[in-house]
């Protein structure tokens, strides 16, 4: 089972490999630089290959990098539209430099537009950004919760993306549990009907990353709040409601098998999270 969770990217790729190695993954999720703002040191001052090296001698492989909050390709705003475009081309000459396969992208916001807006909106600048000498890297939209106006709250509203993109087999799909579940697909009751649907709609050959995060609100929500897995009320962070039950068989599933499991769950606190104890319990190996 390939299982990580986001790490930090200040002490350089080595230090996010070691970070994911101390949490006893094989796997792992970085930003380039803060997600808020477009701040960002030089590829040769993060120990690129240091890292590399460390992942090489500890089997730490298809790792993945995270788009940053700020790109936002559904904006009608020209200098939003504009940044996120040529922000976007920069991330993966970065992702890429770090090894990574998969850079995962919330497809955007539409804003005072509407849904058909956006949706062109963002495949005119998936068009733009692959029409450049870019990478092989696979762009990975995420399965959004539906909060406001954001697009892809459901499978047609991404495969509605993708079919107006000229180089779709650019285009993957990073599946989060915590959105899938608030956006309204019962995973819990219910996964192998999502993945049918998925299939059909999209295909299971665009799946490429899931996200594993339990969630505070019931099914349908549309709140994306993310929560440990399987915690109950006693957590400082709150209880999750999808369950450890339902995310052990989303993690085991024959049909989610190869591609990488990046928990996103809450810190307890700025000094403590329960990434080691829950990728140990989603491998069977404590309760």
């Amino acid at each position: 089972m390939l299982i990580g969770s986001h790490v930090s990217i200040s002490k350089g790729l080595l230090g996010a490999a070691e970070e994911a190695f101390s949490y006893g993954a094989n796997t792992f999720m970085v930003y380039t630089g803060a997600p808020q703002n477009t701040v960002r040191k030089p590829l040769e001052q993060l120990k690129i290959e240091e890292g590399k090296k460390f992942m090489s001698e500890h089997s730490i492989s298809d790792i993945v990098v995270h788009a940053p909050y700020i790109i936002n390709l559904a904006s009608f705003k020209k200098e939003t539209y504009t940044l996120a475009k040529e922000f976007l081309e920069k991330e993966l000459i970065r992702a890429a430099a770090f090894g990574s396969k998969y850079i995962v992208l919330h497809p955007g916001a539409y804003t005072e537009k509407d849904l058909d807006y956006g949706i062109n909106r963002i495949a005119d600048g998936l068009n733009e950004v692959l029409s450049k000498d870019i990478p092989d890297i696979y762009i990975c939209l995420e399965t959004m919760a539906g909060k406001g106006t954001e697009v892809g709250r459901s499978f047609e509203e991404l495969q509605r993306i993708i079919e107006k993109v000229d180089k779709a087999n650019h285009i993957g799909i990073c599946f989060d549990t915590c959105h899938t579940h608030d956006s309204g697909y019962d995973i819990i009751n219910d996964f192998d009907g999502v993945l049918k649907s998925f299939d059909e709609i999209i295909g299971l050959e665009r799946l490429k990353v899931f996200h594993i995060n339990g969630s505070l609100n019931k099914c349908g929500a549309h709140k994306d709040r993310h929560a440990n897995i399987g915690a109950d009320e006693t957590n400082p962070k709150g209880a999750d409601n999808i369950g450890f039950e339902a995310i052990n068989r989303i993690v085991h599933h024959p049909k989610t098998q190869g591609r990488p499991f990046i928990l996103e769950t809450p810190w307890i606190s700025k000094t403590e999270n329960l990434y080691k104890q829950e990728i140990a319990m989603l491998r069977g190996e404590e309760k």
